[in-house]
C-alpha cells in the first residue's frame, strides 16, 4: 500500500471511532461515582437531585432528596429543573441518567453531573 492510501485509511477510521464516540454521549457531562453523591447532598443550596427512573422503579426504593423526574418525560419537563443549578441526575446503573444529562446539556444546562453506577452501586439508605 502506498503511504497516501495508508493516510486516507487512518483519516476513515479516525472518523468512524469520532463519530461513534459522540453518539455516545457524554460529552461535558462530569460523571461522579455513587459514593460521592451522599456529600454533594449535604448542602442542597443551588442543586438539583434527579431520579430519573419510572415511577414504579422510584416506589421501589429511591435516594431520599432525589426527585422522580422518568427519562421518558423529561423533555416536556424542563421546566422543573432550574437552569441555574448543578444538576445530579441518577438512575439505575447510569446509561439513562447519561442520557437524560445529555439531554439537559442540549437544552442549555451547564453543571450537569451524571451518577455512574446510579442506585445499583449506592450504599447509602433507601426510601420507599
Amino acid at each position: 500500500m502506498h503511504s497516501t492510501t495508508l493516510i486516507i485509511l487512518a483519516v476513515i477510521v479516525f472518523l468512524i471511532v469520532y463519530t461513534a464516540m459522540k453518539r455516545r454521549g457524554g460529552a461535558g457531562v462530569r460523571s461522579i461515582p455513587a459514593s460521592q453523591l451522599e456529600e454533594a447532598m449535604k448542602s442542597k443550596n443551588g442543586k438539583s437531585f434527579l431520579d430519573v427512573r419510572e415511577p414504579g422503579e422510584y416506589r421501589g426504593g429511591h435516594v431520599a432528596g432525589m426527585k422522580n423526574l422518568p427519562l421518558s418525560q423529561l423533555s416536556s419537563r424542563l421546566s422543573e429543573v432550574p437552569k441555574d443549578h448543578e444538576v445530579y441526575v441518577m438512575c439505575r446503573s447510569g446509561h439513562r441518567s447519561m442520557q437524560a444529562a445529555n439531554i439537559l446539556k442540549k437544552a442549555g444546562y451547564v453543571n450537569v453531573i451524571n451518577v455512574s453506577g446510579g442506585i445499583s452501586a449506592w450504599h447509602g439508605p433507601i426510601k420507599k
